[in-house]
């Protein structure tokens, strides 16, 4: 990750949003040695992050405690890191939105502030886009034998 003044081994990873974005990625990064916290607003999820062995807080309660992360994951699809969490980060603090639109960060508080965010909304279908076709042709499908279909 070029814009990271550390290497991933070792680094304060913060995944907000623990669906199936959120815990792939914090999968990936804790085999890279990141140390992986997940914020979630469910206690289930948070309940599975714990269980899988990442920390776990409450997405309503980031302002405080985000400044000992070195990159901030964001998955959730709904502005999530408003001015007030943006100010508690630090200033090298890497923000990475992984969301679908709108995503889930204040990009002008950010620019405000200096902080770097690496905007990477739709990936799947801007980088591999038959691949995502698949994925979502075979979720659909599922969905469908689910209702019985």
């Amino acid at each position: 990750m070029e814009h990271l003044p550390i290497t991933i081994h070792g680094a304060r990873v913060l995944i907000i949003g623990f669906g199936r974005v959120g815990r792939i990625t914090a999968q990936r990064f804790a085999a890279l040695g990141a140390r992986v916290t997940v914020a979630a607003r469910k206690y289930e999820q948070l309940a599975w992050a714990q269980a899988m062995g990442f920390g776990g807080q409450q997405l309503e309660h980031l302002v405080g405690w985000l400044c000992g992360y070195d990159l901030v994951v964001n998955t959730v699809p709904a502005l999530v890191l408003g001015r007030g969490e943006l100010e508690d980060l630090k200033p090298d603090c890497l923000i990475l939105d992984l969301a679908s639109k709108p995503g889930g960060v204040d990009l002008s508080a950010a620019g405000d502030l200096g902080l770097t965010v690496v905007w990477a909304l739709s990936l799947p279908g801007k980088v591999a886009p038959v691949t995502a076709g698949a994925a979502i042709k075979s979720t659909i499908y599922n969905m469908l034998r689910e209702l019985g279909r």
